[in-house]
């Protein structure tokens, strides 16, 4: 649960200031009353103010630096705190009943701290998360329509439906989109990343562990709680540029984030920023086109071929614009010892990626649409081009009812995104076509309500709550010339038939209870009981346990059920995409869950809940108070997946008809897919933190930490096809569909980080070691290739000038290293007749080379 600045229980009001070894005020450190759920954080003169009994035991925490404890003997209370690993940070996440240090959770738990991720070098958080936290993974994608503008994200490489994303505890929107093409994470949903600003973030807790008994469906994998800031002790504002040593993707933003505060201990902190960044283009250059059988000597294409041996291709990082603006806010009451509270914010965001160029022997302009008349016609190449729009927003209240801590709070969250096709033509509509499209939109929001109890009773921690949400999506059909007649190149518009409108609502309860039997052993358990108004309920429990090493560290297992409730994008989605294979042209239909042709035709059944089953062990250690080890062993199973089908099409008999090509026939597409419960999977997998500080080297200190994620995800037991597709030899999850499950993400990560700092000067070295990704053949093992694994180095060089003025230096990917390069192996349709030098449909790291950075930060 999400800890506000309030003032909780009863007898004097204890005053004091938080400082660093060097007597310089810490603002936001966390203040907990030891065995309770009560606390507030320190302003940004570092002081706090906190109504405790003599005999109360204060925890204080901060990123970056170790706890302490200490005892109110009075009124006033001063802590020093000195630097340490952030493994004895407070964290709010793990249980419902009471926050508790990373050290003493029963379950594992990462906490990185603003500085932390910036230090990464990464221009937004996904790809800050994928450069700290070895179990997670994202990565720019191309030519994917609008995928190339969400980038799928995803933990312990369950895919991105699995991770519950939540900011200040409180439940965060799903995007609006599915992720229907050809890429890591394809027919998941997950959370819109890029839509929460780094300068807004105080902290980020990734919790590694299964989750649904205390937070609902979707944390299958573990939970990513972003924790906003409060009062802030200056206005900052951070401005940063990069390119690419190519030339190409260049960046720029600037945020500033500051804070307003009362001297009751109210709170307003405001964010704004604004990022773009220009496209990159690594295309292959073959030279000649195996996929439309156009060779490089052809007699009417050849000179065109020379002049543009990548086929007139861009690929690589979309064009991007982006606005934020976040406020978090806090107004305490004495009266009932407690404080309203809001926050939220809204993201605005223009993308421009690019679609398979028409080169002059695929698609003729007859009629000068998009070129010139007298001139030589080069072909086109179609643009996908997205609004995004992201907002959410929480207001409630915590106060003190009958010693119970209690939290009443709702939330509204919407994302929406509409899609244009540009520098197109639709062909059939001859002179008449337009050349930009309206191809349609899609939104999707949540409306939550949530009252959540907590108390402490001695040895035992309780709480139990309630919540219900409300989700809606909607899909709306482009303009009439983006889909009629074969529709516009690239990207036929969504039609009248797909438009939706649905809605659905659920309700839970949970209860969460701790018990330390002895001073070393604690025990723990949770429930939690959901409804859903169109598949129905599930009842998910946990059991955890960790015997203490002291003040070394601790112990730990758990046991839990999960589940994940079909999105309503995955249920109700529909639409037709162009498809390229061997030359050939192609529509594809996707059908969604309740279509009469889906379930009546062809005999898919309702999608229901996946189910999972997650079991954890490990183990923390500090040997001192500067080098902590942490190592837990995981093992998740996820029953009943639901999956995006392979494409369906003819079987190739053209004696007989069979019930699939007649609902081809019918709907005039050449392949179908839909969403199905099919697939069984079994993830097992080791995290290793290790943390080693204050190491004197010379006259500076040096910091090193050492993270490592090993997994292994299998299919188990048949895929589950619907028995008129199996009657009829369909295979609706080919070897290719199943590598995006298996193999799509590295096995292993390997994070290496150095941290030297000598006078002003702070020097950061980053080592991740990104394992192999294997693509498989849809039919044919022979053409398999494995990626093998590389290592990107990043440096980082921070000068402060003074405490008010800083500037930093960066390289992402150093050493300008990049994937192996697509082998053929027979089939052009790998690498699209070399339109593809780098790996697509399974990714490691991205193919943008090296890129320098520089940034500046004032602070006033």
């Amino acid at each position: 649960m999400f800890i506000g600045a309030s003032n909780f229980i009863i007898a004097q009001e204890v005053k004091g200031i938080v400082v660093d070894d060097t007597s310089q005020p810490l603002p936001g450190v966390s203040i907990v009353i030891k065995g309770t759920s009560s606390g507030t954080t320190t302003d940004f003169d570092g002081k706090y103010s906190i109504t405790a009994n003599n005999g109360d035991v204060l925890i204080f925490s901060y990123v970056g630096y170790e706890s302490q404890e200490a005892t109110v003997t009075g009124g006033i209370l001063d802590v020093t705190l000195q630097p340490g690993v952030a493994l004895d940070a407070v964290v709010l996440v793990g249980n419902r009943s009471k926050p508790r240090s990373i050290l003493d959770s029963p379950v594992p738990i990462d906490n990185i701290g603003l500085e932390e991720l910036t230090n990464t070098g990464q221009p937004t958080v996904d790809k800050m998360l994928t450069y700290k936290v070895p179990s997670f993974n994202s990565t720019n994608q191309t030519v994917s329509d609008a995928t190339a503008h969400f980038d799928p994200a995803d933990l312990r490489g369950l895919g991105p439906s699995r991770t519950l994303v939540l900011v200040n505890g409180k439940r965060k929107n799903q995007s609006a989109l599915v992720y229907i093409n050809d890429t890591p994470g394809k027919g998941e949903v997950g959370v819109d990343l890029k839509s929460i600003p780094s300068a807004a973030i105080e902290r980020i807790e990734v919790l590694r562990d299964g989750a649904s008994a205390q937070y609902g469906s979707d944390a299958i994998a573990g939970v990513i709680n972003m924790v906003l800031k409060k009062g802030v002790e200056y206005t900052t504002v951070n401005a940063k540029t990069g390119v690419t040593t190519e030339g190409d993707g260049f960046n720029f933003g600037v945020d500033l984030n500051t804070a307003l505060t009362g001297d009751s201990g109210g709170y307003l902190n405001f964010t704004a920023g604004y990022y773009e960044q220009e496209k990159t283009n690594r295309a292959g250059t073959p030279g000649e086109d195996q996929l439309f059988g156009v060779l490089a000597d052809d007699p009417v294409f050849g000179d065109w071929l020379a002049e543009n041996p990548d086929l007139g291709m861009n690929i690589g990082q979309p064009e991007l614009k982006k606005l934020d603006v976040f406020f978090n806010a806090g107004i305490p009451f004495k009266k009932c010892e407690g404080e309203f509270y809001a926050f939220g914010g809204l993201t605005y965001r223009k993308g421009k990626s690019f679609a398979l160029y028409r080169t002059p022997y695929w698609v003729q302009d007859p009629f000068n649409l998009l070129h010139e008349a007298g001139t030589e016609y080069q072909g086109f190449q179609p643009t996908f081009e997205t609004d995004v729009r992201d907002n959410n927003m929480t207001a409630g209240a915590k106060w003190k009812l009958f010693d119970f801590d209690v939290d009443l709070s709702g939330t509204y969250g919407r994302n929406a995104v509409d899609y244009e096709v540009n520098n197109s033509i639709n062909p059939a509509l001859g002179a008449n076509s337009p050349t930009s499209f309206d191809v349609g939109a899609y939104t999707f929001s949540s409306t939550l309500a949530n009252l959540d109890f907590s108390r402490n009773l001695g040895q035992v921690n309780i709480a139990f709550g309630a919540e219900v949400r409300g989700e809606r999506f909607t899909a709306k059909a482009g303009e009439p010339a983006s889909y009629i007649m074969g529709g516009v190149q690239s990207f036929p518009g969504l039609q009248p038939s797909n438009e939706v409108k649905a809605t659905r609502d659920n309700y839970g309860v949970y209860a969460d209870l701790e018990w330390e039997l002895i001073e070393e052993l604690l025990i723990g358990g949770a429930v939690r009981y959901e409804d859903f108004s169109d598949f129905g309920d599930n009842t998910s429990w946990k059991v955890n346990a960790r015997y203490s090493l002291g003040d070394k560290g601790a112990i730990r297992g758990s046991y839990s059920t999960g589940f994940r409730a079909p999105s309503l994008h995955q249920i109700y989605l529909s639409n037709i995409q162009t498809l390229v294979s061997g030359g050939t042209i192609s529509n594809q239909g996707t059908f969604n869950n309740v279509d009469p042709v889906i379930r009546e035709g062809l005999g898919v059944p309702q999608l229901t809940a996946e189910t999972s089953k997650n079991i954890s062990a490990g183990i923390t250690y500090k040997f001192d108070s500067n080098f902590s080890v942490s190592l837990d062993f995981y093992n998740v199973k996820v029953d009943d997946r639901v999956l995006f089908t392979g494409e369906i099409g003819f079987d190739g008999d053209t004696g007989t008809t069979n019930p699939v090509e007649q609902v081809l026939i019918d709907n005039s597409i050449t392949s179908l897919k839909f969403f199905v419960n099919a697939v069984n999977t079994n993830t097992s997998g080791v995290d290793l933190v290790m943390n080693y500080r204050n190491i004197e080297l010379g006259e500076g200190k040096l910091g090193a930490t050492l993270a490592a994620n090993f997994n292994e995800t299998k299919i188990e037991g048949q895929i589950g096809t619907p028995s008129l597709l199996a009657a009829n030899g369909y295979d609706i999850f080919n070897r290719k569909e199943q590598s995006r499950i298996i193999s799509s993400r590295p096995k292993s990560k390997v994070l290496l980080g150095l941290d030297y700092n000598i006078s002003k000067w702070n020097f950061i070295l980053n080592n991740t070691y990104f394992g192999e990704v294997t693509w498989q053949h849809a039919t044919t093992p022979a053409n398999d290739q494995t990626f093998s694994g590389k290592v990107i180095t990043d440096l980082v060089v921070n000068y402060k000038f003074c405490d008010k003025f800083s500037a930093t230096v960066s390289a992402s990917n150093l050493l300008d290293v990049y994937p192996d390069e697509i082998e053929t192996r027979g089939d052009v349709v790998t690498d699209l007749g070399g339109r593809f030098r780098y790996p697509w449909e399974v990714n490691q790291f991205g193919f943008n080379g090296t890129t320098i950075n520089g940034g500046v930060t004032f602070k006033f």
